[in-house]
């Protein structure tokens, strides 16, 4: 079965194929979006920290990057909620965010995150330890903690359902199927071919996550992606009340990120995620484990006791797609006139990713002027 043809079949539905979809929709052109909703989709699991103020990394174009990123998210959902969709906390917050050093051994991990955060943004102050735990109650004491009032968090599930209920709106077509191969005429790729069913096409985004590297064989390419697996426990809080009910409630609590250890990621209705494992060997293996479990629940309670006696929710497992270099991979694919790329995203995938589908999708609409310069960088290329 064919199905209609399209100007770009975007292979991969999570956050940043979806976004990549909805971004060249936006501009006019005719999308189809296949997606094999593969269990243990990153963006279905991730916990969503969206603080580039406090990276720890020198890099300063990563930095840079990672701002840039962070103003597109913010930009983003303001303009989902225009056609539309009210998203609200449960979507995404500026909810602030600490970094704490537990105890005085940590001191130096510590200040090296301060010293860099504090040149980097005016915002980013150290607070005592009784100011950090004011924040976020269930907080154990410790040692220092740095505050970035402009941390935020974002719900990979929420946002992802959201934008592609606008895609649709705009004109993208949804294939439901695993994309197994192409169908291509020199370097030029002219479908996206199913099991069944096959998506002629004028160009191909391969958005695959952590299966990008399966996508990228079909073409005969290296895209060094590999899965790496994540376990992420949610519990709730007894009795919590919002911010809105008349109460500081979780809503309002910062994202706490010890330098050397798990972090948390407070939610409205007193929902709090403990993450994340990084089990690099993993594989494909999308099962919760008793092993990720214990450790998680153990460091979220000695890291705050007051959650000790939460309900258990659920563990959320994600593979998260990561390079060599822990950077993403975006732009053309080499070997090809009309593939291009956009994974290896890592951890920060809900963070980083629909900015980048935005510069790919700059990419595939021509030479701008206007392009952002990272789209351009060499150390984001597929190679």
């Amino acid at each position: 079965m064919t199905a209609a043809a399209a100007d770009v079949a975007v292979v991969g539905g999570g956050l940043v194929g979806t976004s990549v979809a909805y971004e060249l929709a936006l501009a006019g052109l005719s999308v189809a979006l296949v997606d094999a909703a593969h269990p243990g989709r990153a963006s279905d699991a991730g916990a969503g920290i969206a603080s580039p103020e406090t990276f720890p990394e020198p890099d300063e174009d990563w930095f840079a990057f990672g701002l840039d990123a962070a103003r597109h998210l913010r930009r983003l959902v303001a303009r989902l909620e225009e056609h539309g969709p009210r998203l609200g906390s449960e979507t995404f917050a500026e909810c602030g965010s600490l970094v704490l050093a537990l105890a005085e051994h940590e001191d130096p991990w510590f200040m090296e995150i301060r010293e860099r955060a504090m040149a980097r943004s005016r915002g980013v102050v150290e607070v005592s330890p009784d100011e950090a735990c004011a924040m976020f109650p269930p907080l154990a004491p410790h040692w220092r903690a740095l505050y970035n009032p402009a941390g935020a968090r974002v719900d990979g599930r929420h946002l992802c359902r959201a934008m592609r209920t606008v895609a649709v709106e705009l004109g993208v077509h949804l294939v439901s199927m695993e994309a197994v191969g192409v169908e291509r005429h020199g370097d030029r790729v002219t479908a996206v071919c199913g099991p069944e069913e096959r998506v002629p096409c004028g160009a191909v985004v391969l958005a695959a996550g952590a299966w990008s590297t399966r996508a990228a064989g079909w073409l005969d390419a290296s895209l060094p992606v590999s899965p790496t697996k994540g376990q992420i426990v949610h519990v709730t809080v007894p009795g919590t009340v919002d911010s809105g009910a008349g109460g500081a409630g979780s809503d309002r609590w910062p994202i706490v990120q010890p330098v050397l250890n798990f972090y948390l990621v407070p939610w409205p209705g007193g929902r709090v995620a403990c993450g994340g494992t990084f089990e690099a060997d993993a594989g494909f293996d999308v099962r919760p484990t008793a092993g990720g479990m214990r450790d998680l629940l153990r460091e979220c309670v000695a890291i705050a006791p007051g959650l000790a006696g939460a309900t258990y929710l659920e563990t959320r497992v994600g593979l998260r797609p990561t390079s060599v270099d822990d950077r993403p991979l975006l732009g053309p694919l080499p070997g090809t006139s009309n593939v291009h790329v956009c994974t290896g995203h890592g951890a920060n995938g809900l963070l980083l990713g629909p900015y980048s589908a935005a510069l790919v999708a700059t990419g595939i609409l021509g030479p701008s002027p206007t392009a952002p310069a990272a789209y351009a960088a060499a150390r984001f290329e597929p190679r």
